[in-house]
């Protein structure tokens, strides 16, 4: 499953930006392990403690198989899976039984949807795979195209029934895609299963999606660089986390420059157009999921309603940079430098 926020510039970051700080107290003797595989087409990466190699290993491979069991039910690029088999139901009248986990995806996506205005829609799928076409191509998409996803676009033709856990999508040609929350709740899931192995002490990270459990022994937080909002720039600030989710959004790497404009892999669901900001959104939450939606739905909304959608939700913080031409504006929330304030 290859989703389409931030890739690899996180885990490039974490490969060598996640550090222990601040000595407490020592604890049951542990090592440190590292485990990494590709899984829904980003890099997905383990660091845990553990008494030795063997609990180790086998709670990492349980977490990864968990993974790649959620990829066959949310990916968009799987033919097979659970989403797209769903997704070639659009138009067809028929409410469909879906599974735990997709239901658990697609009502909380529905909540994003609701309290953001649409910013956050993952209805999008038919305007995603033109932009994608048109980053391959480099040519901007066919406005007839654009005007025909538009009518397949909308979180409101999206029917949840509750009850029987069934999903209508009521337009034609309708087209789901789980970018901008998929990643996240693959992540709390994998850490679900650590702890259920009895691993407390974890960091689980893919593409632009991280969470942490305990940090490790002898120490206050995990320490996580944030990524520049340039490549080639130097990072601009450390968070230190401990039980909490962050999700970057970004258009670092992906995005596509046609006729003088900056289109990002980021679409806005409400016009069925690339984001033309040049961008980079953190959010901090208690899962990883809420993080991944946020920072897309902050992506798209902009600064000013970006932090009006983030006070409503106090337990999240936010920081959010631009750029418009030479200019860069950033923002936060002000619960946000509680997370960059070294305990």
């Amino acid at each position: 499953m290859r989703f389409g926020k931030t890739l690899h510039w996180l885990f490039l970051l974490l490969g060598v930006a996640v550090f222990t700080v601040s000595c407490v107290t020592t604890d049951t003797p542990v090592r440190r392990f590292e485990f990494q595989q590709p899984q829904m087409g980003v890099p997905f990466r383990i660091v845990l403690y553990a008494p030795d190699e063997v609990p180790a290993r086998r709670a990492a491979d349980a977490a990864f198989a968990r993974i790649a069991a959620l990829n066959s039910v949310l990916s968009d690029y799987d033919y097979d899976s659970e989403l797209s088999q769903l997704s070639r139901t659009s138009g067809s009248g028929q409410m469909i039984k879906v599974s735990d986990d997709l239901w658990h995806v697609l009502k909380r996506s529905q909540d994003f949807a609701e309290q953001s205005g649409g910013a956050f829609d993952v209805t999008v799928g038919p305007a995603v795979n033109l932009w994608r076409k048109a980053r391959r191509e480099k040519k901007f998409p066919d406005e007839s195209r654009l005007a025909a996803a538009r009518l397949a676009v909308g979180y409101e033709k999206m029917k949840l029934e509750p009850n029987s856990r069934t999903v209508e999508l009521v337009a034609p040609n309708m087209r789901l895609d789980l970018g901008g929350i998929g990643k996240g709740y693959a992540v709390d899931e994998a850490m679900k299963v650590l702890k259920q192995h009895g691993i407390l002490r974890a960091l689980v990270s893919g593409g632009g999606d991280l969470v942490v459990s305990q940090p490790p022994p002898g120490t206050k937080t995990w320490r996580i660089e944030l990524p520049p909002l340039e490549e080639n720039s130097a990072p601009s600030d450390f968070l230190y986390l401990k039980n909490k989710a962050m999700a970057t959004s970004g258009d670092l790497f992906q995005y596509v420059q046609l006729d003088g404009n900056r289109y990002s892999h980021i679409v806005d669901p409400r016009t069925g157009i690339g984001l033309v900001d040049h961008s980079r959104v953190v959010v901090v939450a208690d899962d990883a999921a809420t993080a991944d939606a946020l920072s897309t739905a902050v992506s798209v909304l902009g600064i000013d309603a970006g932090l009006q959608l983030m006070e409503k939700r106090p337990e999240a913080a936010t920081r959010i940079s631009r750029k418009r031409m030479e200019n860069i504006k950033t923002s936060e929330t002000p619960n946000f430098r509680t997370w960059l304030v070294e305990p």
